[in-house]
């Protein structure tokens, strides 16, 4: 593929109050398991209302998309929950909400509990793999103090049902502000055009947001 002055790496560029221009991007899928078309420059929807979703078809030009960022960053901060060697690292600021932990490990991942994460509350083997299945990088765990964040998934993004596109494999995104400790290989960003930490996910599409075709 060529595209994007050249460079072959997939990027993200986030448009001013407009859709996502993806370069270079060869494998998209819904949460349906079908794989859409894709071609070295492609605009997909963030303003949650487009009618041909996931593509953007300029509706952010009538609805009054803005996006800009609402949060004043104060819930970026990085939490550390520790069980002997293991500790989890735990960014809410960045949090999906797609829930992969508390689905996955209710005893562990304790929404509306205070510690909300308990680390001795599953073996250990099955909190790192439940953390690993964290798809905005808000979890990321460290054994012994090394640190283990990122994944080896090759570059692509996933449509979740009903939610935002998630991200894998390192794919460059245009984006001056990260949360403390997130993963840039892999992250979630907002389509449903509510989140108050554009371009990043933050669980704003529970608001009703709907998408039957993906």
């Amino acid at each position: 593929m060529t595209g994007d002055g050249g460079n072959n790496h997939p990027t993200i560029e986030p448009k001013e109050n407009g859709p996502y221009l993806v370069h270079n991007l060869d494998k998209l899928t819904n949460s349906k398991g079908e794989e859409l078309a894709t071609k070295p420059t492609i605009a997909l929807c963030r303003c949650g209302g487009s009618a041909n979703k996931p593509f953007c078809d300029g509706t952010h030009a009538n609805n009054g998309f803005s996006s800009a960022k609402e949060t004043d960053g104060s819930a970026d901060t990085r939490e550390d929950y520790a069980a002997g060697d293991l500790t989890i690292h735990d960014n809410r600021g960045i949090c999906a909400h797609l829930g992969r932990c508390s689905d996955g490990l209710p005893g562990v991942f304790r929404p509306g509990t205070e510690p909300w994460i308990d680390p001795a509350g599953a073996a250990p083997e099955s909190l790192v793999a439940t953390v690993r299945r964290c798809p905005s990088g808000a979890l990321s765990h460290s054994i012994a103090g090394d640190e283990h964040r990122d994944m080896e998934q090759p570059p692509a993004i996933l449509i979740a049902q009903d939610g935002p596109y998630l991200i894998a494999g390192g794919i460059e995104l245009r984006e001056d502000r990260w949360g403390e400790g997130a993963s840039k290989e892999h992250y979630a960003l907002c389509r449903c055009g509510r989140s108050k930490n554009k371009p990043f996910c933050d669980g704003a599409h529970w608001k009703g947001f709907k998408d039957e075709k993906n």
